[in-house]
């Protein structure tokens, strides 16, 4: 379903730990459909700066960059990517029943409402 070959990441981009990576490859076992990959992705995340998600993808756009691991890709938009550069994802499972991806090494990102409550900036005013 690639829409062309997607500009390959390299470690020195983005890495996954250990346990992330065999989350994500058993999570994309589950999967029935045929899909290109997981998706990292930012959205606005309003006062807090930038927040991150994941999905699964059935394609590849022109903006996408690939990070190909055994039995699956990991696939961030040039935009996400500027974020994300020298970031590990990590799967951490602290045994609450919460278990939950973690971006580690994040840069700090200014948010969208001011510069209270913060010393780096980025609170609300």
């Amino acid at each position: 379903m690639s829409e062309s070959a997607a500009p390959l990441l390299t470690d020195t981009d983005l890495t996954l730990s250990g346990s992330a990576e065999a989350k994500m490859a058993e999570l994309v076992g589950q999967v029935e459909d045929d899909i290109e990959g997981v998706r990292v992705y930012a959205t606005p995340g309003g006062c807090s700066g930038i927040s991150f998600g994941m999905t699964f993808t059935d394609q590849l756009g022109g903006n996408d960059n690939v990070l190909a691991f055994e039995g699956f890709n990991l696939v961030v938009d040039s935009d996400t990517m500027q974020y994300l550069k020298g970031v590990e994802i990590d799967y951490v499972d602290r045994g609450d029943g919460a278990p939950t991806f973690v971006f580690n090494n994040l840069q700090p990102v200014g948010g969208g409402c001011g510069t209270c409550g913060s010393s780096q900036g980025g609170g609300c005013s």
